[in-house]
């Protein structure tokens, strides 16, 4: 593949959505403990962009599909969604500061609407410009940059804000924005996306035509006769509850289970993030070599393997220490896995439709593993309010197994 470069700085759009919300979800839930709000609501609360990802991802990745203007069908979207996102996003602390909930709610909201504005169509745009046999190379690189953002947000985060708790808000929502004019200005669309002087689109017609498309594109999934489609949407929102549930709660897990400090549950996650980055451009290769699904289900089979094993490991030991170091080495194995699988996935979506509809089945992708996101942490936390905190991996190991079991169905999308 030639255009690496070109992909390093598409990488950049999603290097910047993926510092905001590592913020977002660790200092949020912190301010909103200030208006003495339940723990229940503040859930709430932190679900809203999953809420907004729902209903938007798949319509604005179908809007923009039929997008025409002079800077091409992505373009609009990232100009008008970044810079308000960031905006919004950058306020969060002022409006903690103000402490009035009606102007800290207000910026949240809009903070998640400008976000969920534009992310359909960065991600849509590395099927734009990569051919089908190279897609799952590039989204590793995509995702590279993802988990290279993450770290970013995790590390430089914290320093930052111990000095004033606003700065992590204010850097991020300044690399976001210089990321996202990045990609607005080397990422260059096919003419065949823009519009000519002269040429006039109407904006209703656009939205009457997403809809029907959008409805085109879930009867694919669900009344097609061949079922891959909702296969491999089935999978994604089987192991992203799996994922989810130990992503919410692990910190829980091994503070009150296994009995170290919840800051050393998060270091643990930490190296999973690690391992996922550094491994997100192999596993696209790997995908590329011995296929799609083949890679997939070989990276499930990791991730449901260091669930059995840490189960085993806080069953049959009494040492937290030993405990803890096999957890490390556990979960730097388990997101060399998570990366074989979650690299893997868009491009097997995505290669199941046209070139019309990539930012359609883009937006599919999201709502799917959007969904997992609103399931997970409610339903995972019945069972470990009924049941106790070993339900958690129980329930990450079912939801993965199921993943494995609907993925074996998938006949289309592959390395061709």
């Amino acid at each position: 593949m030639k255009n690496h470069k070109k992909l390093f700085l598409l990488g950049f759009g999603f290097f910047g959505i993926s510092i905001l919300w590592p913020l977002y979800n660790a200092y949020v839930p912190i301010f909103l403990k200030d208006f003495s709000l339940s723990s229940t609501s503040i859930g709430f609360i932190m679900t809203i962009d999953n809420i907004f990802a729902i209903f938007m991802l798949p319509l604005i990745g179908v809007l923009s599909d039929q997008t025409r203007t002079k800077l091409g069908r992505r373009m609009p979207y990232i100009l008008v969604g970044a810079p308000l996102g960031a905006i919004f996003f950058s306020l969060i602390p002022l409006s903690r500061n103000l402490h009035i909930l009606w102007f800290f709610m207000l910026n949240i909201i809009l903070m998640n609407f400008f976000m969920a504005l534009f992310r359909s169509p960065v991600i849509a745009l590395m099927p734009d410009i990569t051919p089908p046999k190279f897609r799952s190379q590039a989204n590793g690189i995509i995702n590279f940059m993802g988990g290279l953002g993450a770290l970013l947000a995790y590390f430089a985060g914290k320093p930052l804000y111990d000095k004033n708790y606003a700065l992590p808000f204010w850097v991020g929502a300044i690399i976001m924005v210089i990321a996202s004019l990045l990609v607005v200005i080397f990422i260059k669309e096919d003419s065949k996306y823009k519009i000519k002087t002269g040429d006039n689109i109407k904006l209703s017609n656009v939205f009457s035509k997403s809809f029907n498309e959008l409805k085109i594109n879930l009867k694919d999934v669900f009344l097609s006769e061949e079922k891959s489609l909702l296969m491999i949407l089935l999978s994604i929102l089987f192991w992203f509850t799996g994922y989810n549930a130990l992503e919410t709660f692990f910190t829980s897990y091994a503070k009150f289970r296994i009995g170290i400090s919840e800051s050393t549950g998060a270091f643990i996650l930490g190296f999973f993030s690690l391992t996922f980055m550094l491994f997100s451009i192999p596993a696209g290769f790997i995908g590329s070599k011995i296929g799609r699904k083949k890679t997939m289900t070989i990276g499930l089979l990791i991730v449901t393997l260091i669930s059995m094993l840490t189960v085993l490991s806080v069953y049959l030991l009494n040492s937290p220490k030993v405990i803890t170091y096999l957890l490390f080495i556990y979960f730097s194995l388990g997101g060399m896995g998570w990366a074989m699988v979650n690299v893997n996935s868009l491009p097997t979506v995505v290669d199941m439709t046209s070139e019309e509809k990539l930012g359609g089945y883009t937006g599919l992708y999201y709502f799917f593993s959007m969904n997992a996101n609103i399931i997970a942490p409610p339903v995972s936390g019945f069972f470990i309010d009924k049941l106790g905190y070993d339900s958690l991996l129980y329930f990450s190991i079912i939801s993965f197994i199921l993943a494995t079991f609907t993925l074996q169905y998938v006949r289309k999308g592959d390395v061709k």
